[in-house]
């Protein structure tokens, strides 16, 4: 591509400011869309690099771009990114003055300044759309653009005000569109909404290599199995690491912050019901390593642009598969291996559940048919976030598939598929669980799960006697079978459409009825069988993987660079030095040079700036600020 108005190619422009010597996969083609003018629809996961496609472009072009994106708390930090990387950017939102806010648009009037960030509600402002029909933007890029969608899980009414902004500019700039998680409807939601014209449309692959993915089910509310067991073997296994542990509720948040202090972890918490100096306090603790974890619930993340993030805990069930993957894909984001965990407990979908109904009660601008129709989706998402964490198949192809992606039916770089698994046959329980469904409906009755489990095993809870539930032939028929035994069987059944989980009262509880697939399992007694894993198989191959070996079977994980560095000693010394150029910049430690770049130093042991500038992650912005003092400590190891 020749050379535009600002005299750099866009490859020139990648190299110069972020170090890299080629676009990953989708970014180029993006890129040279938005150069030709071309609106884009872009679906990329959570560390694709979907802000290159438009930081690039708006290097290149003439004027400045506009970036909608939907958290105030964060310009600062994606400033003072560009600011490092050697590019003109700026923020205009209610934490700076309104004299700096003038300030800042004369300089974007004066050409100083390549990129401009603004949350959506700035849109519908009349002294913001007066500058911008003076000032126009040449590319307006909307970060998070799931957010316009009605039928998404993160639906935000002041995106639907960039169409019309756009369409009353004197000149139509480009449209980029940017999101990590779109299904198939929710992306032609975006395209129509936009308003895009003949987009350039790009689905990357969801796969994400270097992040593992498990699911561990807990027992009991102490000891190592427990769910706070679980955790603390967890952050045990990533001592020294960084991670996020995502709650349900702000009350979880609180608790289990306290719970990994109390260990000994410098831990810290964010929510919505913490003031907002505190929440940007927490924030900054974690992005600039003063914490090594954040509790948090999903109010925290969507942004954050930290790399060194090695593992994600969900200690509670997402609400969706797409809240889900973009929380766990902050993960890894600079190609190292890293973790993903749901500690998946049944008992937190009936929490889950009831957010939803909260979530959807009356609400300004929603008639009630489209609310019920928000609610019914909400809860399919939940179901299927429910499967995922119950399947015995390959989580990753879940997921894939789930986006409407192919994949094969084994990975080798997940919980399960690591997991050495036994076909059992349990023909007899299904029945026996079947049979007290039946019971039930026989007697016009239906129950949850949970009440079926305690029917099955003959429970001494009083609801029982006074439900008549102990008159049923089918009570305590499974007495000798564990809770947990019985609950995996059912929640297979479900998933497998012989019973069914359906709403009642309006969506406040779930039931388990029989379905006409019911009545045929057990007229034809067709035989029901289950995955299960086999004793000890799990603890013994994630062992071989912790160690670098490969498990029995299958390809060995995707593990980018080894786990240790090439030269442990020297990746010390260098992250000492990138803390003290942090420190002194006021900037997150990531900012400078990823952990990537580093391991990069140590593999490939520059001796000039030359070969410096062949580090992935190092451009000559970068080079000419930090390269001398890297290089000093590289050629002193070398001694």
């Amino acid at each position: 591509m020749p050379a535009n108005q600002q005299g750099i190619t866009p490859e020139a422009a990648l190299k110069r400011h972020f170090g890299y010597d080629a676009f990953r996969p989708n970014q180029a083609e993006i890129v040279h869309a938005i150069m030709a003018g071309r609106d884009v629809l872009a679906v990329m996961p959570t560390g694709a690099g979907k802000s290159v496609c438009y930081q690039v472009p708006a290097v290149c072009l003439g004027g400045y771009a506009l970036v909608v994106s939907p958290l105030i708390s964060l310009m600062k930090d994606q400033v003072n990114s560009l600011e490092q990387a050697g590019i003109a950017a700026a923020f205009v939102n209610s934490s700076i003055s309104p004299l700096a806010q003038r300030d800042t648009l004369k300089a974007v009037e004066a050409g100083l300044v390549r990129l401009l960030y603004i949350a959506p509600e700035r849109l519908s402002r009349d002294d913001f759309r007066a500058f911008c029909a003076q000032c126009p933007p040449a590319l307006v890029a909307i970060d998070e653009a799931h957010c316009i969608s009605q039928w998404g899980q993160d639906f935000r009414p002041d995106y639907q005000h960039i169409s019309s902004f756009v369409e009353e500019l004197p000149t139509r700039p480009v449209v980029a569109a940017f999101t990590a998680t779109a299904t198939r409807q929710v992306r032609d939601d975006i395209r129509e909404s936009l308003q895009l014209r003949d987009p350039l449309q790009i689905t990357a692959s969801f796969d994400r290599p270097n992040l593992h993915f498990s699911v561990k089910r807990p027992t009991g509310s102490s000891g190592p199995k427990s769910k706070d067991g679980m955790l603390r073997k967890i952050v045990e296994e990533h001592e020294g690491q960084v991670g996020i542990v995502y709650c349900m509720s702000r009350k979880a948040v609180e608790e289990v912050c306290d719970t990994l202090n109390s260990w000994g972890y410098s831990a810290t918490r964010y929510h919505a019901g913490l003031g907002d100096r505190e929440r940007r306090a927490n924030q900054e603790a974690f992005v600039y390593d003063r914490a090594q974890i954040m509790v948090a619930t999903n109010a925290f993340g969507m942004g954050i642009d930290k790399s060194n993030v090695n593992f994600i805990v969900h200690y509670n069930i997402s609400l969706d598969l797409e809240s889900y993957y973009q929380e766990a894909g902050r993960a890894g984001r600079d190609g190292e291996p890293a973790d993903c965990i749901l500690l998946y407990a049944p008992k937190d979908v009936r929490t889950a559940e009831f957010l939803i109904n909260a979530g959807y009660g009356e609400q300004p601008g929603i008639d009630g048919p489209t609310r019920a129709e928000l609610l019914k989706r909400a809860k399919r998402r939940l179901k299927m976030m429910t499967f995922y964490a119950t399947t015995q198949d390959c989580l990753r192809k879940f997921i894939l598939n789930y986006f409407d992606e192919e994949a094969p039916g084994y990975c080798g770089s997940c919980g399960n598929c690591e997991t050495q698994f036994e076909e059992r046959d349990v023909t007899v329980e299904a029945q026996k669980i079947i049979s007290c469904v039946y019971r039930l409906q026989q007697r016009n009755r239906t129950v949850g799960k949970s009440t079926i489990v305690d029917i099955l095993r003959g429970s001494k809870a009083q609801k029982m006697t006074l439900g008549g539930f102990d008159t049923l032939s089918t009570y305590g028929i499974m007495r000798d079978e564990g809770t947990r035994h019985i609950r995996f069987i059912l929640d297979a059944l479900v998933e497998r459409g012989i019973l069914a989980q359906v709403d009642i009262r309006d969506g406040q509880f779930q039931v388990v009825q029989a379905t006409p697939q019911s009545a045929e399992f057990l007229r034809s007694h067709q035989r029901f069988s289950l995955k299960v894993p086999k004793e000890n198989d799990l603890d013994r191959d994630r062992k071989r993987m912790r160690e670098g070996r490969p498990g029995p079977v299958g390809t060995p994980r995707n593990r980018g660079y080894a786990e240790s560095p090439a030269n442990p000693e020297l990746f010390r010394k260098l992250k000492e030095l990138r803390a003290d150029i942090a420190a002194e910049a006021g900037i997150p430690a990531y900012v400078v040079f990823s952990n990537h770049t580093l391991h990069d130093m140590c593999r490939r042991m520059p001796h000039d700036e030359a070969e410096l500038l062949e580090v992935s992650g190092v451009g000559q912005v970068k080079a000419d600020r930090y390269g001398a003092d890297f290089l000093e400590v590289i050629n002193a190891a070398r001694e």
